[in-house]
């Protein structure tokens, strides 16, 4: 007999449309996981992405075959064994996380020797678009403090140029989700250098990123797709500069310390990053972001609404969660 667990999809409407290169969405679907032990609940988040192979119905499958294997609420290191990483374990690792924080009512920030969390800056995405476009989106959204740019290949440069006449005074991170070739990285990197772009996300594609070991890198490149657990950094020391954490790519909270720690062993710079979801995904991820040179967690920024109650935004300052959300 196993214990009472749920497994639900949602989806989430964006605000307008959220464009990268490899496609638009106007909706962000999520997989939610609520488990108990007949004291309390707790919830986790995950965005299945087809980029790394997930579907929903994949995922919900996983995560039902996984939990039907267990008379309790499996210890999280029973979870890793059980599950790979990935968005489905990510989903049940946070729920653990949020039932022993419920369970003992000791809150994971303390349980991570976080005293007291601070709020976070995050950045803020603009969509990929025409270079005119963007150029009004990051008009539009020059006020806020770190503006994260994606970006599509060829017609980058001017792309990057646009965001910058935008906004003159925002910092910029830009993200190309693997769509520059060995034949533009050096235009596209000149251009970052000119626009003052502190961080290129992914430029290359992953298994494709051999020329950045011999690249001219004046800009940080901080590997995404490439890197998911803490196995990978090897393979990425001397070609990359700083890594993005990502719940869904590491299977949750538990596996993402473990990468957190090896990563700054291997002196990566470190981003916590985010898939577009609601708040719920984001409240692990503000905490172990605590200690990031950069932090992306605007999910919540761009629906259309967010679940309640949710994270706090006080324009591009995020603050920690409240127990009654998560943890």
């Amino acid at each position: 007999m196993t214990f009472p667990f749920s497994v639900e999809v949602e989806s989430w409407p964006i605000a307008g449309s959220f464009v990268i290169s490899r496609g638009a969405r106007t909706e962000a679907h999520v997989v939610v996981v609520t488990l108990g032990d007949g004291q309390a609940t707790g919830r986790g988040e995950c965005v299945p992405y087809a980029r790394y192979g997930e579907t929903i119905d994949g995922v919900v499958g996983s995560i039902r075959t996984a939990l039907d294997g267990f008379s309790a609420p499996p210890d999280r290191e029973a979870l890793r064994a059980a599950m790979p990483p990935g968005a489905a374990r990510n989903a049940v690792d946070c729920a653990l996380w949020d039932l022993e924080a419920k369970t003992s009512g000791v809150p994971v920030s303390a349980r991570l020797g976080l005293t007291a969390p601070r709020a976070l800056v995050t950045a803020y995405t603009l969509s990929l678009g025409t270079p005119d476009s963007m150029e009004e989106a990051a008009r539009i959204a020059a006020h806020r403090p770190l503006l994260k740019v994606k970006l599509g290949g060829d017609g980058d440069r001017e792309r990057i140029a646009a965001v910058r006449r935008g906004a003159p005074e925002s910092r910029i991170i830009v993200d190309a989700n693997e769509a520059w070739s060995p034949e533009n990285f050096d235009a596209n990197m000149g251009a970052c250098v000119a626009a003052g772009v502190e961080l290129i996300e992914q430029p290359l594609p992953a298994g494709g990123d051999e020329l950045l070991r011999h690249a001219d890198r004046p800009v940080p490149v901080c590997a995404d797709e490439s890197l998911h657990v803490a196995d990978d950094l090897g393979r990425l020391a001397g070609s990359y500069d700083a890594i993005n954490i990502k719940l869904d790519k590491t299977g949750g909270l538990t596996e993402a310390l473990h990468l957190r720690a090896a990563a700054e062993t291997h002196g990566f710079a470190l981003m916590v990053g985010c898939m577009v979801g609601t708040s719920l995904a984001m409240a692990p991820a503000v905490l172990l972001a605590q200690d990031a040179a950069f932090v992306d967690l605007d999910g919540p920024l761009l629906l259309a609404r967010d679940r309640s109650p949710g994270l706090v935004y006080e324009g591009s300052l995020v603050s920690p969660p409240a127990p009654a959300l998560w943890g």
